[in-house]
């Protein structure tokens, strides 16, 4: 880590703006999301109080996460085009700086979810950091290409989180919605990561279309667009999702697989021709997907406590 070092510079110049950079707002909001809905979504949510502070727990365990990720990869970061104006790599933040700032908001994190919400939302968002810190970034992002398969479970966690923070538990509702991130992060990133290759391959993380090439790739878009249609639909069907649930995967898994199938299809040549633009366009939608299925669920919940509004498995 000493090159990290180096390659930073002094330092000094850091403004709020990145030390918040380093918190990876991005994924940290997504993380919010997910894990709010999840809590939304259980039987009996909890107070506003105790769920506003658990989100927020959340929120500060997601930065943890991020702030150690970024201190942990700014060898390669600076490296890649898209990641090298980091806060680290770009030499405006100490690499000391973020893994102490990491360690404090994480044990603080994990400390005050187990003060307002229980031990077992607590345990869970401390396995959520520390998969993906020491799991994903520190093991498997630079050891195989099943880095994302494999380190998607870290992103899949929070609602897993937000439902035991609701019910203090773990429950078949709160283990499909691990599954259905868990299947989304493959063709999420390797939608990127096709058009990112050269970034890739010149930091040396064996993403798949670099150590597997692009069509292998595609190919596994295509098998993993499959999969996760099967665990949108299960979802709907199961006790936290309902009609609007189950018409919403439906239609976004009729697009999701249209795109995923035109990415399967299409040669380096063809990409290369329109700049990628097939396999933005799935990055992007992607993200449509998984909003859309994890809004519902807060909506069947409030529909379902104040218009008695039912389940698939009551309608059959």
């Amino acid at each position: 880590m000493e090159m990290i070092g180096a390659a930073s510079g002094k330092g000094g110049d850091a403004e709020v703006g990145d030390y918040l950079q380093l918190l990876k707002p991005r994924v940290m909001s997504l993380s919010i999301f997910t894990a709010f809905a999840g809590m939304a979504a259980a039987p009996h949510p909890p107070h506003p109080v105790v769920a506003f502070a658990s989100l927020l727990c959340v929120a500060v365990g997601a930065g943890a996460s991020g702030a150690l990720n970024m201190w942990w990869d700014a060898d390669i970061d600076r490296l890649m085009d898209r990641t090298r104006r980091r806060p680290i790599p770009a030499g405006r933040v100490q690499p000391e700086e973020a893994r102490a700032l990491g360690l404090v908001l994480a044990v603080l994190s994990v400390a005050m979810l187990a003060v307002f919400a229980n031990p077992l939302a607590a345990g869970l968002l401390a396995f959520t950091i520390f998969f993906y810190v020491v799991i994903y970034s520190m093991w498997l992002k630079r050891a195989t290409p099943q880095n994302i398969v494999i380190g998607g479970a870290a992103g899949a966690l929070p609602p897993m989180v937000g439902w035991a923070v609701s019910t203090g538990s773990v429950s078949v509702e709160s283990l499909l919605m691990f599954l259905l991130i868990f299947l989304w992060t493959p063709p999420h990133f390797w939608a990127l990561a096709l058009w990112r290759r050269p970034d890739y391959a010149a930091a040396g993380v064996p993403m798949m279309p670099v150590t597997a090439g692009e069509p292998h790739t595609r190919r596994l878009i295509r098998l993993y667009a499959l999969l996760l249609a099967a665990a949108s639909v299960a979802l709907a069907l199961s006790d936290v999702g309902g009609p609007l649930s189950l018409a919403a995967a439906l239609l976004l898994n009729a697009r999701f697989l249209a795109d995923a199938r035109r990415v399967a299809r299409r040669s380096t040549a063809d990409s290369e021709a329109d700049r990628y633009g097939a396999e933005k366009r799935l990055f992007g939608f992607s993200l449509v997907y998984l909003f859309a299925i994890f809004a519902l669920l807060p909506i069947e919940a409030a529909l379902r406590a104040f218009w008695a509004w039912p389940t698939i498995g009551a309608l059959i």
